[in-house]
């Protein structure tokens, strides 16, 4: 009798562990789908985002091409608003991020050469690529920082775009196309990263009339939009949306962070020979300081005073 009783109760004990078994099978399966379902939606909004098209009118630039010290200008604008640190010192196009996570991202190559865009865009094309994030065929650049360019005035963006074209052709034919990683879609529909900046740009705002005379304070607020890619609208620094994972969290630059301590000098000293209030040198390919550095005693002197107008901000709150 015992042996019966014995060989029902693991008869049972069987039956009800293939029973959990079974319905632990269903619900890890079904998780499955729901992550996969949850995965679909999000890839398919980043491709929503990324096939928008966008239908602007501009406001025109004049450009008088016979002023030959709008290249020098251009050269200056080109420098301290970055465009040199993706697209090249020759804006030729190079690869600027290339990450397992994030993708291979390209700059494009802005010259007139193979594989570049200056012989099919106009003028106009290229105010609407720099300053409203949208392509010639109306559709949003990718990780450019268009909404960061906006505030470019009318006389600067002149200067900008004929210093584009005085660059000598460059064939960038071996560049690979961009490619945005499948987990940094997921991140984008999460997250705040700018990956199609068209969508973060108002389109009725024209381009800003030149001002004669800026005060300090003026000035720095106008070259102080070149930072919030990294330090954050609030430039209160943090986690950088949208970089490799090896790159640190920006620096705090308001007076709740490091700029509290920061005299004038050591301002410049930074910004211009890229060493901090440690006696260290700043990563340049974290801390861009070389191209930055290149602005005028103006420009610089301005910014600080700009900086330390702002409200003391917590670390991290971009």
């Amino acid at each position: 009798m015992s042996f019966f009783l014995k060989t029902f109760n693991t008869l049972t004990c069987n039956r009800l562990d293939m029973k959990i078994l079974k319905w632990i099978g269903i619900i890890i399966g079904s998780l499955i789908l729901v992550l996969g379902a949850i995965i679909s939606v999000l890839y398919g909004i980043s491709k929503q985002h990324e096939n928008q098209t966008y239908n602007i009118d501009i406001s025109p630039v004049y450009i008088d091409y016979s002023d030959e010290s709008l290249l020098e200008k251009g050269r200056h604008v080109a420098t301290i608003r970055a465009c040199v640190e993706c697209h090249g010192d020759n804006l030729g196009g190079r690869v600027f991020i290339e990450d397992p996570v994030v993708g291979l991202l390209i700059a494009t190559n802005l010259t007139t050469g193979a594989g570049g865009l200056g012989s099919d865009y106009s003028d106009d094309d290229l105010v609407k690529a720099i300053r409203h994030g949208v392509r010639k065929d109306g559709k949003s650049v990718i990780f450019m920082p268009s909404h960061e360019y906006n505030v470019i005035d009318a006389a600067d963006m002149a200067a900008l775009i004929a210093y584009i074209r005085s660059k000598d052709p460059v064939d960038s034919t071996h560049l690979p196309e961009t490619k945005i990683g499948f987990p940094f879609r997921l991140m984008y529909v999460l997250s705040d990263i700018h990956l199609f900046p068209a969508r973060l740009i108002d389109h009725s705002i024209g381009i800003p009339e030149p001002v004669a005379e800026r005060t300090p304070l003026q000035l720095g607020a106008y070259v102080a939009t070149t930072c919030i890619g990294c330090h954050g609208d609030n430039y209160g620094g943090g986690r950088i949306p949208g970089v490799p994972p090896h790159w640190p969290e920006a620096s705090n630059i308001t007076l709740g962070g490091v700029l509290a301590d920061y005299t004038e000098a050591d301002f410049f000293n930074a910004m211009r020979n890229g060493i901090n209030l440690e006696g260290r040198v700043m990563e340049p390919e974290f801390m861009p300081w070389q191209v930055f550095g290149y602005m005028t005693d103006e420009e610089l002197s301005g910014l600080f005073e700009y900086l330390q107008s702002l409200p003391a901000r917590e670390t991290g709150t971009r």
